[in-house]
């Protein structure tokens, strides 16, 4: 797996090398390399071999699509097709995380804890979101919610922190998307965001290994 760690952060300096001088043409390269290299740690450990691997793996498939949609993110059509395919990668961890094995008291204390936190993200973005994209916000913020506290439910039920971690992180990078999309847009946005997510996504592939 060290290998597409390294692949990864090398592809993801590209990425903000890319957004820092907004060039285009760098992110285009470097992020779908990143993002593929996620993935390809994946199944370097054993992905294939288990159902939450295979779960794992189509999540991390459906976000290497959200990431190339959100290269053009400044057009509405191609960020509700990032936010779109983003959702149903989250929604490809909640299988993962049930396969695996929850607790409902802990995944039901934790989706009480997260669905409030989503109570005051969405009370922080709605003021700046227009029309038709408010459904789909509150449906993602609802799903991600969800990601979190099932992952809660995971590691009571099995053990592994990494995997609440990971989702934790998955969490906090999403915001620096909204953040940057409906609220202000900036380059400490990518900084902070990108990092987290790919952080997130090489650990998910990590947990595969780990024997959830």
């Amino acid at each position: 797996m060290l290998v597409w760690v390294v692949i990864t952060s090398v592809a993801l300096a590209g990425v903000l090398w890319g957004e820092k001088r907004r060039d285009l043409r760098l992110v285009w390269i470097f992020k779908p390399l990143a993002s593929a290299a996620f993935i390809a740690a994946a199944v370097s450990c054993g992905a294939l071999d288990s159902s939450y691997g295979r779960a794992v793996l189509v999540a991390q498939a459906l976000s290497w699509l959200g990431d190339v949609f959100l290269i053009r993110n400044d057009k509405r059509r191609w960020f509700l097709l990032g936010l779109v395919s983003f959702l149903l990668g989250h929604v490809g961890y909640l299988v993962a995380f049930v396969m695996r094995g929850v607790s409902p008291t802990w995944t039901a204390s934790a989706a009480l804890a997260m669905l409030c936190a989503g109570f005051f993200v969405l009370r922080w973005l709605m003021p700046n979101i227009q029309g038709a994209m408010k459904r789909p916000v509150v449906a993602y913020v609802f799903v991600i919610s969800c990601m979190v506290a099932l992952a809660a439910g995971t590691l009571a039920a099995r053990g592994n922190p990494v995997i609440l971690i990971a989702a934790g992180l998955f969490y906090i990078s999403d915001l620096t998307v909204a953040r940057h999309r409906f609220v202000k847009a900036g380059l400490i946005n990518r900084l902070v965001g990108l990092p987290l997510y790919y952080a997130a996504q090489l650990l998910f592939a990590w947990t595969v290994a780990a024997g959830a």
